[in-house]
């Protein structure tokens, strides 16, 4: 029988000319041989060598003018295990049927998975399929076309499903491990957003169709600044208006000062609560951890509004153009937001597998003032590592993969800096009492008004 062995961990920070590979050891961690640390002394190193190393770092880069966070379906995945003890469902292509085209389908999927870097294919890769199957049936009146349409509605209508599924699984854990999984997205949401008035604002990209880093951010108290305008229903719009919000300090003239606690938000592949009404795109009141979409599509003037108009990439759309929008719109987004001088991108949790993506930061990179810093807590396909190697930047990259430093929970404790903002605690716990009924041990009240608290006068 074979020894089990421990999961590998990979450090590239500061100075370091090439990856350092470690392993746990008990309560110490071991270099793997051959391996440089100078910073880390011998062989044999612990938490502190590591948090002296890594969190002086990665303070230096968070309060880069500009700052950016993608979060990949891997921040899904550590706050659904905090509040489950499971990972979270995934990209799975298992139990999707699209009918007597499905065998095609799939194996047409399967050859174009590789082309995004992919070693295997999953649902959204099916979908895209099936739509473009779909397009070609119609163009040649296919009998044919109106049964698959249907499958593809189907699938679309279960891939909501499977991703409302995960968001009530955590809004219905237990009430201490959702709290401490809540506690800690907050942490590690605070510890990107907690910035200096004088920094540019922090832009959070995500992949992802649900909606955690959406109550993350309420619970942290932070005004996520979207597309999106209105109260009701908001609209997506294009027009890129650098909307913000400032506040004018009592007893000062002069320019209005940034309002604390406001993060730019993009869904780059949308969401399960953005649906097509005619030519607008919509963000309509989908609960947290709602069982269904379906009751929440009655309201007047939408129309034939079903789960297969909802704008989850790739959506079923009938022509070219509603095809590329928004999507074209967000992407423009990620590619401002960091092909910039002096900015930084933070990854957690994204393994590479967009090309679209891939492609901006690459593009990012070719600007010498430009940093990235990816924090996953695996690489099983190697993709990760591949990249870092094909981009051939690797003084302009940091590397935090594995599970003893990408952790969600060990990263916030230990590597990310603090936020500079302690008051959002407090607003938490009221959030957590009102939403879920949350019990907060012993009377904790914030302080008053008149006493600074830590981390007061930085911003």
């Amino acid at each position: 029988m074979s020894e089990k062995k421990e999961p590998l961990n990979i450090l590239k920070v500061r100075d370091d000319h090439a990856p350092i590979q470690f392993v746990a050891d008990g309560d110490k961690f071991k270099l793997q041989a051959g391996a440089e640390g100078s910073d880390l002394g011998s062989e044999d190193f612990g938490r502190k060598e590591l948090r002296n190393r890594i969190e002086p770092w990665l303070t230096s880069l968070f309060q880069s003018e500009h700052l950016s966070l993608l979060a990949g379906s891997g921040i899904t995945h550590a706050v659904h295990r905090i509040a489950t003890g499971s990972g979270a469902g995934g990209m799975d292509r298992s139990g999707y049927d699209f009918g007597d085209l499905g065998e095609k389908i799939f194996a047409a999927a399967d050859r174009e998975a590789p082309k995004a870097g992919r070693a295997e294919a999953n649902i959204e890769d099916d979908l895209r399929i099936a739509n473009e199957l779909l397009r070609g049936m119609q163009i040649v009146g296919s009998d044919k076309s109106k049964a698959l349409e249907e499958r593809i509605k189907t699938t679309l209508e279960d891939f909501t499903e499977s991703i409302l599924k995960n968001e009530t699984s955590i809004a219905s854990s237990d009430e201490v491990r959702r709290e401490q999984a809540f506690t800690t997205l907050v942490t590690f949401l605070m510890s990107f957003a907690s910035r200096t008035g004088v920094r540019d604002r922090l832009n959070i990209f995500t992949t992802n169709y649900d909606r955690l880093i959406e109550a993350g951010a309420e619970l942290a108290g932070l005004h996520l600044l979207d597309r999106f305008l209105g109260n009701l229903m908001p609209i997506f719009r294009s027009s890129r208006l650098d909307l913000d919000m400032h506040y004018n300090p009592p007893g000062i003239r002069g320019e209005p000062r940034y309002l604390e606690g406001v993060t730019r938000f993009t869904k780059l592949h949308g969401s399960v609560d953005w649906m097509q009404t005619g030519k607008d795109i919509r963000r309509f009141g989908l609960p947290f951890g709602a069982d269904s979409v379906e009751p929440y599509l009655k309201a007047p003037g939408l129309g034939e509004t079903t789960a297969n108009r909802l704008m989850i990439y790739p959506n079923a759309a009938k022509d070219r153009e509603t095809a590329d929008y928004p999507y074209v719109e967000l992407f423009r987004d990620l590619a401002a937001a960091v092909c910039r001088p002096n900015s930084t991108l933070v990854t957690y949790g994204y393994s590479f597998g967009d090309e679209h993506i891939n492609r901006v930061i690459r593009d990012m990179l070719t600007i010498p003032s430009t940093h990235l810093v990816v924090i996953s807590y695996d690489d099983p396909l190697g993709r990760i590592m591949q990249t870092y190697e094909e981009m051939g930047r690797p003084s302009q990259i940091s590397l935090l993969i594995g599970p003893e430093l990408a952790d969600l929970s060990t990263l916030t404790e230990n590597y990310l800096p603090k936020a500079a903002i302690d008051k959002t605690t407090f607003r938490m716990s009221e959030l957590l009492k009102q939403r879920w009924g949350t019990k907060q041990p012993g009377d904790q009240h914030p302080p008053e008004k008149d006493q600074p608290t830590e981390g007061e006068g930085l911003l």
